[in-house]
């Protein structure tokens, strides 16, 4: 049983020189992410990718709820079947949270992510928001059920698979050594990368909540990015990855679980090869996602994709938002395309941009609105483009399933 928090050393990983090479190459690609679009439509990606990352979270867990089932839900348009509806819940909670998390870093740019009251306002921002089943957890040993209080520590010992979490009555005093090493600006050049990599195993390690370790950790990894700041960061999240090489990121935490091996493996009472296997995965699942979305967002290629959806809808190949949806004209793809590289357009200039007669262009830019393919803040505002679930497979495709996972 953990009871000093020596016994989670090493917190950063040693000798491992590829570590800080991966990290250049993840902040290279994530910056570089953030020049490809106009700054108007980077947030409205940013907007699509955080149900994004909700299904994703979600998913890690064993939690299906698709992003259209999500899109639903914003709409307040929930499942009849209560299992569903809950998910649904669970995934609005998971977005409110991130929608939290990025306001009180712009209020606070001070704080100290890794501070343990930071952490329990992460737990209870979201745990606040379930459904009191989804609240529920059950001892594997004894069958015992027990209500997860939001941002409240545990009060017993835990087990995952052959790892034992600290001691609970010493939480306080692994928590307080967590957030002095890892504490914002604790780390110059390239290694708060790194540092954030090791820092999301640690957390996972001291296993502070009787549940929603997981979720937390990846809540407090966001955090940390956000917070360096890592440039083009919301345009690719980490959770997508995770989701996608599941088996291997469990496998990647065991490893960072396991006892120094022997006088090579570091100097910690953890093993310091375990901790630099974990963070050199994590790393990597990080340029997968930056290089995965770095194709998706390139312009002449998302320009390309907005024509094409226009003429499969045009053509009736390709489906509407609703069975009866009518098929777009193809001038919509100039107005689409035109939007879409300039962030926001008044309403006239969109119409100009079309070449078609007036009633006919307003006839369609209704369309576009009515279908969420534009949105404006107004009646007679300027527009912006729109990414509805219905039409994000189309212009940035394998971003999610088309189907729901079993």
């Amino acid at each position: 049983m953990f009871d000093q928090p020596t016994q989670m050393e090493p917190l950063l990983p040693t000798g491992a020189r590829d570590l800080d090479d991966l990290a250049r190459e993840v902040v290279a690609r994530s910056a570089a992410l953030g020049g490809q679009l106009h700054p108007i439509t980077q947030g409205t990606v940013t907007e699509l990718l955080r149900w994004i990352n909700s299904y994703y979270s979600n998913l890690i867990e064993g939690h299906s709820t698709h992003p259209v089932d999500i899109e639903r839900a914003m709409r307040e348009d929930y499942a009849r079947d209560p299992a569903k509806r809950d998910l649904q819940v669970e995934s609005l909670a998971h977005i409110h949270c991130q929608r939290e998390l990025e306001a009180r870093l712009d209020a606070e740019p001070g704080i100290n992510t890794a501070d343990c009251d930071f952490l329990l306002w992460l737990h209870r921002t979201f745990y606040a928001r379930l459904p009191d089943r989804l609240r529920e957890v059950r001892d594997e040993d004894t069958g015992e059920v027990a209500t997860v209080a939001p941002g409240a520590l545990r009060q017993r010992e835990v087990r995952v698979g052959r790892h034992v979490g600290p001691r609970a009555e010493r939480l306080g005093a692994f928590l307080e050594r967590f957030a002095s090493f890892y504490r914002t600006g604790a780390f110059h050049g390239i290694t708060p990368l790194v540092a954030a990599a090791a820092a999301h195993h640690r957390l996972m390690w001291i296993h502070p909540f009787l549940d929603g370790n997981g979720r937390v950790a990846r809540l407090y990894t966001d955090a940390c990015f956000r917070h360096l700041p890592l440039r083009g960061y919301g345009l690719w999240n980490v959770s997508r990855g995770l989701a996608r090489r599941r088996s291997d990121y469990m496998a990647a935490l065991t490893w960072a679980d396991a006892p120094r091996r022997n006088d090579h493996d570091g100097r910690g009472n953890l093993s310091d090869e375990g901790l630099a296997r974990f963070c050199r995965f994590f790393l990597e699942v990080c340029l997968d996602q930056c290089v995965f979305m770095g194709g998706m967002l390139r312009l002449d290629t998302l320009l390309d994709r907005v024509e094409g959806y226009v003429q499969g809808r045009a053509l009736k190949v390709l489906p509407g938002p609703t069975p009866d949806a009518a098929p777009l004209k193809r001038e919509a793809s100039y107005m689409l395309q035109e939007v879409l590289l300039r962030g926001e357009m008044a309403r006239g200039d969109v119409l100009r941009v079309s070449g078609m007669a007036e009633r006919t262009g307003r006839d369609l830019l209704a369309q576009l609105l009515q279908e969420g393919l534009l949105v404006s803040d107004s009646p007679k505002g300027r527009v912006r483009l729109g990414i509805p679930t219905h039409v994000a497979g189309a212009l940035l495709p394998d971003l999610y399933p088309a189907q729901v996972l079993a």
